[in-house]
Protein backbone atom coordinates (compact mmCIF):
# COMPACT_ATOMS: atom_id res chain seq x y z
CA UNK A 1 0.00 0.00 0.00
CA UNK A 2 1.36 3.43 -0.95
CA UNK A 3 2.00 5.65 2.09
CA UNK A 4 0.89 9.26 1.73
CA UNK A 5 1.93 12.29 3.69
CA UNK A 6 -0.05 15.52 3.89
CA UNK A 7 0.09 17.18 0.46
CA UNK A 8 1.44 20.69 -0.14
CA UNK A 9 0.13 22.69 -3.11
CA UNK A 10 1.73 20.91 -6.06
CA UNK A 11 1.15 20.95 -9.80
CA UNK A 12 -0.95 18.07 -11.05
CA UNK A 13 0.58 15.42 -13.30
CA UNK A 14 -0.43 15.43 -16.96
CA UNK A 15 0.36 13.00 -19.78
CA UNK A 16 1.07 13.35 -23.50
CA UNK A 17 2.06 10.93 -26.28
CA UNK A 18 4.10 11.34 -29.44
CA UNK A 19 5.35 8.70 -31.88
CA UNK A 20 4.96 5.82 -29.47
CA UNK A 21 6.43 7.57 -26.43
CA UNK A 22 4.34 8.61 -23.43
CA UNK A 23 5.52 11.67 -21.50
CA UNK A 24 4.86 12.91 -17.98
CA UNK A 25 4.45 16.64 -17.30
CA UNK A 26 3.53 18.77 -14.31
CA UNK A 27 1.17 21.17 -16.04
CA UNK A 28 3.88 22.60 -18.34
CA UNK A 29 5.61 21.43 -21.55
CA UNK A 30 8.70 20.42 -19.53
CA UNK A 31 9.18 16.65 -19.68
CA UNK A 32 9.40 15.01 -16.23
CA UNK A 33 9.77 11.47 -17.59
CA UNK A 34 9.03 9.23 -20.56
CA UNK A 35 8.22 5.64 -21.48
CA UNK A 36 8.21 3.97 -24.91
CA UNK A 37 4.98 2.03 -25.06
CA UNK A 38 6.39 -1.00 -26.87
CA UNK A 39 9.38 -1.35 -24.51
CA UNK A 40 8.29 -0.01 -21.12
CA UNK A 41 11.29 -1.42 -19.23
CA UNK A 42 13.75 0.41 -21.51
CA UNK A 43 15.17 3.69 -20.21
CA UNK A 44 13.95 6.08 -22.89
CA UNK A 45 15.61 9.39 -22.01
CA UNK A 46 19.37 9.70 -22.35
CA UNK A 47 19.87 11.40 -18.99
CA UNK A 48 17.90 8.64 -17.26
CA UNK A 49 20.16 6.05 -18.88
CA UNK A 50 23.15 7.98 -17.53
CA UNK A 51 21.65 7.85 -14.04
CA UNK A 52 22.63 4.17 -14.19
CA UNK A 53 26.32 4.99 -14.74
CA UNK A 54 26.92 4.00 -11.11
CA UNK A 55 27.09 0.41 -12.41
CA UNK A 56 30.59 1.17 -13.72
CA UNK A 57 31.80 1.43 -10.13
CA UNK A 58 30.36 -1.98 -9.17
CA UNK A 59 32.20 -5.27 -9.50
CA UNK A 60 29.89 -7.48 -11.66
CA UNK A 61 30.75 -10.45 -9.44
CA UNK A 62 29.37 -8.52 -6.46
CA UNK A 63 26.30 -7.01 -8.08
CA UNK A 64 23.58 -8.97 -6.30
CA UNK A 65 23.09 -7.61 -2.76
CA UNK A 66 21.63 -4.23 -1.90
CA UNK A 67 18.59 -2.01 -2.31
CA UNK A 68 17.80 0.91 -4.59
CA UNK A 69 16.16 4.19 -3.56
CA UNK A 70 14.77 6.81 -5.95
CA UNK A 71 14.04 10.34 -4.75
CA UNK A 72 11.64 11.95 -7.21
CA UNK A 73 9.62 9.37 -9.10
CA UNK A 74 9.24 11.08 -12.48
CA UNK A 75 7.64 8.60 -14.86
CA UNK A 76 8.90 5.74 -12.69
CA UNK A 77 11.58 4.65 -15.17
CA UNK A 78 14.40 4.18 -12.67
CA UNK A 79 12.11 2.51 -10.14
CA UNK A 80 10.77 0.08 -12.76
CA UNK A 81 14.28 -0.59 -14.04
CA UNK A 82 15.80 -1.28 -10.63
CA UNK A 83 12.85 -3.44 -9.60
CA UNK A 84 12.19 -5.36 -12.81
CA UNK A 85 15.54 -5.42 -14.66
CA UNK A 86 18.20 -5.14 -11.95
CA UNK A 87 16.02 -7.18 -9.55
CA UNK A 88 16.85 -4.93 -6.62
CA UNK A 89 14.52 -4.29 -3.68
CA UNK A 90 13.40 -0.75 -4.47
CA UNK A 91 11.93 2.24 -2.61
CA UNK A 92 10.66 5.36 -4.38
CA UNK A 93 9.90 8.61 -2.55
CA UNK A 94 7.64 11.13 -4.28
CA UNK A 95 5.94 14.12 -2.64
CA UNK A 96 3.30 14.61 -5.36
CA UNK A 97 0.47 12.09 -5.09
CA UNK A 98 -0.74 12.83 -8.64
CA UNK A 99 2.65 11.70 -10.00
CA UNK A 100 2.31 8.35 -8.22
CA UNK A 101 -1.24 7.95 -9.52
CA UNK A 102 -0.14 8.80 -13.08
CA UNK A 103 2.72 6.30 -12.90
CA UNK A 104 0.35 3.57 -11.76
CA UNK A 105 -2.28 4.40 -14.38
CA UNK A 106 -0.17 5.35 -17.40
CA UNK A 107 3.45 4.29 -16.87
CA UNK A 108 3.14 0.68 -15.74
CA UNK A 109 4.49 1.22 -12.26
CA UNK A 110 3.81 -2.07 -10.43
CA UNK A 111 1.83 -2.25 -7.23
CA UNK A 112 3.79 -2.38 -4.00
CA UNK A 113 4.98 -5.82 -2.96
CA UNK A 114 7.71 -7.37 -0.81
CA UNK A 115 10.42 -5.82 -3.00
CA UNK A 116 8.81 -2.51 -4.04
CA UNK A 117 7.55 0.36 -1.91
CA UNK A 118 6.40 3.71 -3.29
CA UNK A 119 6.05 6.35 -0.59
CA UNK A 120 4.24 9.68 -0.87
CA UNK A 121 6.58 11.67 1.32
CA UNK A 122 8.98 14.60 1.26
CA UNK A 123 12.47 13.49 0.23
CA UNK A 124 14.16 15.90 2.66
CA UNK A 125 12.27 14.33 5.53
CA UNK A 126 12.77 10.76 4.32
CA UNK A 127 16.57 10.95 4.02
CA UNK A 128 16.96 12.34 7.54
CA UNK A 129 14.99 9.55 9.21
CA UNK A 130 17.28 7.44 11.38
CA UNK A 131 15.73 4.20 10.10
CA UNK A 132 16.94 4.96 6.57
CA UNK A 133 20.64 5.26 7.32
CA UNK A 134 22.76 2.81 5.37
CA UNK A 135 19.81 1.17 3.60
CA UNK A 136 20.75 1.76 -0.05
CA UNK A 137 23.37 0.42 -2.37
CA UNK A 138 22.10 2.81 -5.04
CA UNK A 139 20.40 6.19 -4.56
CA UNK A 140 18.95 8.15 -7.50
CA UNK A 141 18.23 11.84 -6.88
CA UNK A 142 16.10 13.62 -9.50
CA UNK A 143 14.11 16.36 -7.77
CA UNK A 144 12.58 19.10 -9.91
CA UNK A 145 9.33 21.04 -9.79
CA UNK A 146 6.98 21.91 -12.65
CA UNK A 147 9.28 24.70 -13.93
CA UNK A 148 12.42 22.49 -13.93
CA UNK A 149 14.40 25.63 -13.08
CA UNK A 150 16.68 24.20 -10.38
CA UNK A 151 16.84 21.22 -8.00
CA UNK A 152 14.16 21.41 -5.31
CA UNK A 153 16.65 20.12 -2.74
CA UNK A 154 20.22 21.29 -3.24
CA UNK A 155 21.84 22.23 0.07
CA UNK A 156 24.77 20.73 1.94
CA UNK A 157 22.62 19.18 4.66
CA UNK A 158 20.50 17.35 2.10
CA UNK A 159 23.50 15.85 0.32
CA UNK A 160 25.04 14.83 3.65
CA UNK A 161 21.79 13.03 4.49
CA UNK A 162 21.90 11.33 1.08
CA UNK A 163 25.35 10.00 1.91
CA UNK A 164 24.00 8.68 5.20
CA UNK A 165 21.32 6.74 3.30
CA UNK A 166 24.03 4.81 1.42
CA UNK A 167 25.63 1.68 2.77
CA UNK A 168 29.44 1.52 2.72
CA UNK A 169 30.47 1.10 -0.91
CA UNK A 170 27.13 2.52 -2.08
CA UNK A 171 26.68 4.99 -4.92
CA UNK A 172 24.36 7.88 -5.69
CA UNK A 173 23.58 9.59 -8.97
CA UNK A 174 22.22 13.13 -9.05
CA UNK A 175 20.60 14.86 -12.01
CA UNK A 176 21.68 18.50 -12.20
CA UNK A 177 19.68 20.49 -14.71
CA UNK A 178 17.92 23.83 -14.95
CA UNK A 179 17.97 27.27 -16.45
CA UNK A 180 18.96 28.86 -13.14
CA UNK A 181 21.00 26.07 -11.58
CA UNK A 182 24.72 26.43 -11.03
CA UNK A 183 26.58 23.20 -11.67
CA UNK A 184 29.68 24.31 -9.81
CA UNK A 185 27.71 25.31 -6.72
CA UNK A 186 25.71 22.09 -6.63
CA UNK A 187 28.59 19.71 -7.31
CA UNK A 188 30.73 21.50 -4.70
CA UNK A 189 28.03 20.79 -2.12
CA UNK A 190 27.93 17.14 -3.17
CA UNK A 191 31.73 16.95 -2.93
CA UNK A 192 31.65 18.52 0.53
CA UNK A 193 29.23 15.81 1.69
CA UNK A 194 30.86 12.82 -0.01
CA UNK A 195 34.50 13.89 -0.33
CA UNK A 196 36.05 15.32 -3.49
CA UNK A 197 37.71 11.99 -4.33
CA UNK A 198 34.29 10.28 -4.28
CA UNK A 199 32.61 12.47 -6.92
CA UNK A 200 32.58 12.16 -10.71
CA UNK A 201 30.38 13.65 -13.42
CA UNK A 202 29.46 12.97 -17.01
CA UNK A 203 29.47 15.63 -19.69
CA UNK A 204 26.05 17.27 -20.16
CA UNK A 205 23.47 15.80 -22.50
CA UNK A 206 22.24 17.91 -25.41
CA UNK A 207 19.30 18.92 -23.23
CA UNK A 208 21.61 20.14 -20.46
CA UNK A 209 21.39 17.33 -17.91
CA UNK A 210 24.65 16.67 -16.06
CA UNK A 211 24.74 13.44 -14.06
CA UNK A 212 26.93 13.41 -10.97
CA UNK A 213 28.05 10.10 -9.43
CA UNK A 214 28.98 10.12 -5.75
CA UNK A 215 30.25 7.19 -3.72
CA UNK A 216 30.62 6.22 -0.10
CA UNK A 217 34.03 4.60 0.25
CA UNK A 218 34.25 3.52 -3.39
CA UNK A 219 37.53 2.51 -5.03
CA UNK A 220 38.00 3.19 -8.74
CA UNK A 221 39.57 0.22 -10.55
CA UNK A 222 42.14 0.48 -13.36
CA UNK A 223 40.79 1.54 -16.74
CA UNK A 224 41.17 -1.99 -18.13
CA UNK A 225 38.77 -3.21 -15.46
CA UNK A 226 36.38 -0.35 -16.16
CA UNK A 227 36.34 -1.26 -19.85
CA UNK A 228 35.55 -4.86 -18.96
CA UNK A 229 32.75 -3.72 -16.68
CA UNK A 230 31.35 -1.45 -19.37
CA UNK A 231 31.28 -4.32 -21.85
CA UNK A 232 29.53 -6.52 -19.29
CA UNK A 233 26.92 -3.82 -18.60
CA UNK A 234 26.23 -3.44 -22.31
CA UNK A 235 25.87 -7.19 -22.79
CA UNK A 236 23.74 -7.78 -19.69
CA UNK A 237 21.57 -4.65 -19.58
CA UNK A 238 21.83 -3.04 -23.03
CA UNK A 239 23.04 0.29 -21.63
CA UNK A 240 25.69 2.42 -23.46
CA UNK A 241 28.31 2.00 -20.75
CA UNK A 242 31.37 2.33 -22.99
CA UNK A 243 30.07 5.73 -24.08
CA UNK A 244 29.74 6.69 -20.41
CA UNK A 245 33.41 5.93 -19.88
CA UNK A 246 34.31 8.45 -22.58
CA UNK A 247 32.13 11.08 -20.90
CA UNK A 248 32.97 10.66 -17.22
CA UNK A 249 35.40 12.96 -15.41
CA UNK A 250 36.57 13.15 -11.78
CA UNK A 251 35.42 16.18 -9.82
CA UNK A 252 37.88 19.05 -9.75
CA UNK A 253 36.98 22.18 -7.78
CA UNK A 254 36.34 25.12 -10.08
CA UNK A 255 35.93 22.96 -13.20
CA UNK A 256 32.72 23.38 -15.19
CA UNK A 257 30.60 20.56 -16.54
Amino acid sequence: MTMRAAQPMLAGATVSEHEGVRYLHLGTPWVQGAMRLRTPQRLELEYVQRMMAWLLWVDPADFGPGSAVQLGLGAGSITRYCHRVLRMPTVAVEVNATVIDACRLWFRLPSDDATLQVMCDDAARWVTHAAHRGVARFLAVDLYDHDAAAPVLDDAAFYAACRDVLAEGGLATVNLFGRDASFERSVARIAHAFGADQVWHLRPTREGNTIVVAGRGVAVPPRRELLARAAAIEERFGLPARKWLRLVRPYRPGASA
